[in-house]
């Protein structure tokens, strides 16, 4: 964001799976099938960042992929993720 300026974020939806595809900045997830792996918009070569919602009850993230802490998404409530290029994984924010 640029102070001063108003940022636009591109918005999608997807369904819970092993692995999805982050190609928005804002991704509502649907479905109950525990996500493991984000496979970034940008591609591995930029550090970026993600919100996820969940829409139809908690998503559980798991760390068995590219996320460093598994964690459970609660319906509804926007978590905020950023892809760290040195590490390769999706660290949650708080």
């Amino acid at each position: 964001m640029i102070p001063g300026s108003v940022s636009k974020l591109s918005e999608a939806t997807v369904a819970s799976a092993a692995t999805i595809t982050a190609k928005a900045d804002v991704v509502y997830v649907t479905g109950s099938t525990q996500v493991n792996n984000i496979v970034p918009g940008l591609g591995t070569a930029n550090a970026q960042f993600l919100t996820l919602i969940a829409t139809d009850g908690a998503v559980v993230l798991g760390a068995t992929g590219n996320i460093l802490v598994g964690v459970s998404a609660t319906q509804n409530r926007a978590l905020f993720l950023v892809f760290s290029k040195k590490l390769q994984k999706w660290v949650i924010g708080l």
